[in-house]
């Protein structure tokens, strides 16, 4: 963007103007930008008139004025004694007074989008000496909103999205920032090549490309009227609303595979984890060995008291209607050998005790016996 004596706007990297004259003084706005971003560069350039040694000097020597709004200005015209009389300051609204060679500029409200304002004198040898004074006229955004562009409803992950921001009746639309936000993460910002003076209504847009962080974050932007140190501080800012965004994606496990293999003892119990988190929620499919019964559709399989038949293979399907992730688990069942070793102890302590009953009872028998009196007494 360029003063608007200067020409019609330049696409090249490099501006170059081969003989300046007074019109070519002002700011010069390069804005360098992709479908990523933008980066804006500001140039200020003054021409020096080598005919001059006494310039007109403005205070203050940039305006910034809010359409509508009240402002003012001063000139002094010759820092030491001007040669003559033949000085002043041209302008297309307000009034002037003069007190000497400082001459006051005063309007009760600024309604126009371009103003001439240059203060000037005639030497004796017929050399006009001139100043101009630069002034910004702004108005903030009247409204800003925020959309995806051709899009409604979930996002996919990986796939590319387009937002858009809507400024409307904003004025110089050249010093705009819009800023694209998800929460408070700056996503990126944008600046408009047009360099109309009047409000204009422009749309800005930005390309994303969501993954399974940004489901339920909020996406929205600001329009941010920066106009320099001469500006209102801080900037102008007008915010759009905020659009909750939902983004599927394929089911992620919450734990990691499970590539060994996971040995359990008879009669224990077998819980295998295949839990994940996916958007729709996922569903669950197991595939068990043949004995281990009929199939589960949950996240975390469990059997109380496994046997023998429950060793193998059991593989875990987790879906949705975007993707499916398959969890393998190799089970090995052992014996319990305590108990095996229990069971046999437990027998031989049965046998002994039988085998000692029996034993005591065959005694006690033997030794007692059965006896007649009458055989006693003869």
């Amino acid at each position: 963007m360029l003063p608007s004596a200067t020409g019609p706007p330049f696409s090249g990297d490099i501006l170059t103007i081969e003989s300046v004259t007074l019109e070519h003084k002002g700011q010069y706005i390069c804005s360098v930008h992709n479908n990523i971003g933008t980066v804006t560069v500001k140039f200020n350039v003054d021409v020096k008139d080598e005919n001059c040694a006494d310039k007109p000097v403005f205070t203050p020597s940039r305006l910034v004025v809010k359409f509508g709004d009240p402002t003012s200005a001063t000139c002094l015209v010759c820092q030491h004694t001007c040669p003559n009389d033949l000085y002043g300051l041209e302008k297309s609204v307000g009034s002037i007074t003069k007190n000497g060679t400082t001459i006051s500029w005063e309007v009760d409200s600024l309604t126009e989008w371009d103003i001439p304002l240059m203060c000037y004198y005639t030497d004796d040898d017929n050399n006009q000496c001139c100043s101009t004074l630069p002034v910004t006229v702004y108005q903030p955004p009247k409204n800003v909103s925020f959309s995806f562009l051709n899009h409604s409803g979930p996002m996919t992950a990986g796939h590319q999205y387009t937002l858009q921001c809507h400024v409307q009746e904003v004025a110089p639309v050249g010093n705009l920032n819009v800023i694209f936000y998800r929460g408070q993460t700056e996503l990126g910002r944008l600046q408009s090549n047009n360099t109309e003076k009047k409000p204009v209504t422009e749309t800005f847009t930005l390309d994303i490309t969501p993954s399974k962080e940004d489901d339920g974050g909020q996406y929205w932007c600001e329009a941010k009227l920066d106009l320099g140190p001469e500006g209102p501080q801080p900037p102008p800012v007008v915010e759009s609303g905020k659009l909750s965004a939902t983004v599927y994606y394929e089911p992620q496990l919450k734990g990691s595979s499970h590539p060994d293999l996971i040995t359990v003892t008879k009669g224990d119990r077998l819980q295998l984890n295949c839990s994940a988190v996916g958007n729709p929620s996922p569903s669950y499919n197991w595939m068990l060995p043949s004995a281990s019964g009929s199939p589960f559709s949950v996240d975390i399989l469990t059997i109380e008291s496994v046997t023998l038949e429950h060793k193998g293979q059991y593989n875990c399907s987790v879906h949705n209607n975007i993707g499916t992730v398959t969890v393998k688990f190799n089970v090995d069942v052992k014996e319990n050998y305590m108990y095996i070793i229990l069971v046999v102890v437990s027998v031989i302590a049965l046998a002994a005790i039988v085998f000692i009953s029996g034993f005591i009872h065959l005694y006690k028998h033997n030794q007692m016996g059965w006896y007649n009196v009458r055989d006693v007494k003869r």
